[in-house]
């Protein structure tokens, strides 16, 4: 079921606040993701898209996480903007995206980005630099003059809510809290004690 267009406007709304505070990283999020073994698992990742289908990043499919995702398709998200004193808490299903939507954007990245994509075997052991450094010339020079095609193994996943909270942060930690709960196909706006 799609987000509100109330949840849409909030977080746009948001996003364009902590753009014109300056913000460092405006897009940056937390994303915490579980194993199989319930072993939990978090890291920093740049928020890509975010319509009413979800938000969306994108990863080496090979690495930690993705790993973690084809296991237990279950994520949560974390976004802080400190310079606005706001944040917005994710949980839901993970869902990957098309062959389509990740191959555009993978376009968009700067060569050395793609070229990355295709020598860093991400999550894995790495006994040097200078590896990771010999992996990439190889890559450059087996693409040299054409474009980098998107590797089989990175992609994107879209995180599908099912719970959204919008925090804005008060003096005295009185808080406004605003959850929005998908419950039976319903989404319910919810106010929270701080």
């Amino acid at each position: 079921m799609n987000i509100p267009s109330e949840v849409i406007s909030r977080f746009d709304s948001a996003m364009q606040a902590a753009q014109a505070a300056g913000e460092p990283e405006p897009t940056a999020m937390s994303l915490a993701t579980t194993a199989g073994d319930g072993s939990v698992s978090v890291r920093t990742m740049l928020l890509k898209e975010f319509d009413a289908r979800g938000f969306v990043f994108y990863t080496n499919t090979r690495s930690n996480k993705g790993r973690q995702l084809d296991q237990n398709a279950q994520a949560a998200l974390c976004i802080l903007w400190k310079t606005i004193f706001r944040q917005v808490l994710v949980e839901g299903s993970v869902e990957p995206v098309t062959d389509a939507e990740a191959d555009s954007y993978f376009a968009t990245r700067p060569r050395g980005s793609q070229v990355g994509a295709w020598a860093s075997l991400q999550s894995e052991v790495l006994d040097s630099r200078e590896v990771l450094e010999q992996r990439v010339e190889e890559y450059e020079q087996k693409f040299a003059g054409t474009d980098v095609p998107r590797p089989p193994h990175w992609s994107g996943y879209r995180v599908v809510p099912d719970m959204i909270e919008f925090w804005y942060g008060k003096e005295s930690r009185l808080h406004d809290r605003f959850r929005f709960v998908l419950a039976e196909g319903e989404w319910l706006r919810q106010r929270l004690f701080p």
